[in-house]
């Protein structure tokens, strides 16, 4: 096996929307990543309705626009990428997506909702925010020794939000017990970040790293995202 240049083939799994201001920066955002780093990807647009070919990519981002087409398929790529050890990352309402297809895949917990789309449900993992941080910046606390401290190289970021739900933290304890962890809380105790160690790459945000104040130096989680990528291509 040569040296490469490799380059890793991601699936941006979501419905592309002009109203979604995260969507047009992924082709600047890849751009730079050739540009500064040398670190070469391919992203294709991946609908929610059509997620059966995930296993041909490298890496999987379920990016925001919630709520998506489907909300099963979003939770099937979840899964793909959680089993198949596919380096993932998941962004704004994808965060809301992994931690709900992890309560109910390996947490035994088939019966939680998303208010979003099930707002009559008996039980919601996932609730509207006691304080909407739609366009607003929040300071995130990040555990000691996590993936997102260690790619981030601090104890805590100042991210930009646009989401108006959040995880119940009644449920934080069965997540963790699972084997989720839930490494990023905002200055009131609510979950901002989840990763799954022993994972290949496994990272959730529920802030947008799309959007950060230059678009042509792409945020540390989006390089780190795309270095497991190339990576896993030329494994």
């Amino acid at each position: 096996m040569d040296d490469g240049p490799w380059i890793a083939r991601v699936a941006l799994v979501g419905e592309r929307s002009a109203g979604v201001r995260a969507h047009s920066r992924y082709a600047t955002l890849f751009d730079a990543l050739w540009r500064r780093a040398g670190i070469a990807v391919d992203a294709y647009w991946t609908p929610t309705t059509d997620v059966s070919g995930l296993a041909a990519f490298d890496g999987v981002w379920l990016v925001p626009g919630s709520p998506y087409l489907s909300q099963d398929g979003a939770l099937a790529a979840v899964r793909a990428a959680r089993e198949g050890d596919l380096p993932f990352l998941a962004t704004c309402g994808g965060f809301s997506h992994a931690v709900l297809e992890f309560a109910r895949s390996v947490c035994g917990l088939a019966g939680v909702a998303h208010a979003e789309n099930a707002p009559d449900a008996r039980e919601h993992l996932i609730v509207p925010s006691a304080k909407p941080l739609v366009g607003h910046e929040r300071r995130i606390r990040l555990r000691p020794g996590s993936l997102a401290e260690r790619v981030l190289g601090a104890g805590s970021t100042t991210e930009r939000h646009h989401s108006g739900h959040e995880l119940d933290p009644a449920y934080a304890p069965l997540l963790e017990a699972g084997g989720l962890r839930l490494t990023g809380h905002d200055d009131d105790g609510v979950a901002r970040v989840a990763e799954l160690p022993g994972h290949r790459f496994f990272l959730a945000t529920a802030f947008q790293p799309e959007l950060t104040a230059d678009p042509v130096a792409p945020h540390p989680i989006v390089t780190a995202f795309a270095e497991a990528a190339v990576a896993a291509a030329a494994a």
